[in-house]
């Protein structure tokens, strides 16, 4: 099988998981976004060469803050619990190892911040179609960037952090952000007039650059590590880090904004 058709259907099974997961919400969506971030974490230990024994304290760390925000549902505990182990955690690193500190609290909060954010918006009350939201905006960029940069091509983006990504990705990212936020505005009830098209392209917009930076700091990450890609666990996109780098900043601006605005109820 080809590259592409390769990263086609890898990409196909994980929307699938992913959507019949938030579909069931509770324990089901946190148990996979959890198994995610645990994955996403091993690879950051990896790529940062970070000790056995800091890695374990990490998913330590990063297990009873998806506990605490899934089965505890106290969301500003696990806050409270991610940055202090980040803080904590940090300090032990940099005296076990020199130089394991800063990529350790980094590390922590990475991984857990996007973690406590998308549980807690799917458990409000629009959380399904937040949750979805903020998810499709980041595909939708993702799949949009992606085709129209190989159709079209163009001035790079970023040569010296990813050469393969162009100007016109990003612009065809932002337009397919916009279809995604128009297609979920016809099924998220109360949304499907002009106001609530208005607000989710709104907000759409954000997420969709916040994704393509998202995805150019892995990039950077990565070509520090002197890596091509932070796994190998699913065919065709890498690692587990490779697929969510957008998903990442776009995940605590989504769950921020609609904390602020009370669109998910």
């Amino acid at each position: 099988m080809g590259e592409l058709p390769k990263r086609v259907a890898t990409g196909v099974v994980l929307v699938g998981v992913a959507v019949a997961a938030l579909w069931l919400g509770g324990l089901a969506f946190a148990a996979l976004a959890s198994a995610a971030v645990l994955v996403m974490f091993t690879e950051w230990a990896t790529m940062h060469r970070l000790p056995l024994l800091l890695r374990r304290l990490g998913l330590a760390v990063l297990g009873v803050v998806a506990w605490v925000v899934a089965v505890a549902a106290s969301p500003a505990e696990a806050l409270m619990l991610l940055g202090g182990g980040a803080g904590l955690l940090g300090l032990f690193a940099g005296r076990l190892q020199k130089g394991t500190g800063r990529p350790m609290a980094l590390g922590l909060l990475y991984c857990g911040l996007p973690l406590i954010a998308l549980i807690w918006l799917r458990g409000a009350s629009w959380g399904f179609y937040a949750t979805l939201f903020v998810m499709a905006v980041v595909w939708g960029a993702d799949i949009a960037a992606y085709f129209t940069g190989r159709a079209v091509g163009g001035p790079k983006l970023a040569p010296a952090i990813s050469p393969n990504k162009t100007w016109s990705g990003a612009a065809g990212g932002l337009l397919g952000a916009l279809l995604v936020a128009g297609l979920l505005a016809l099924i998220w009830p109360g949304h499907a007039n002009l106001a609530g098209l208005a607000r989710l392209a709104v907000l759409a917009l954000p997420l969709a650059i916040l994704s393509v930076l998202g995805d150019l700091y892995e990039s950077w990450l990565k070509r520090r590590a002197g890596v091509k890609d932070s796994g190998q666990l699913l065919p065709g996109h890498g690692g587990v880090m490779d697929r969510l780098d957008g998903l990442v900043p776009a995940a605590v601006a989504g769950a921020g904004a609609f904390a602020g605005t009370g669109w998910a109820g």
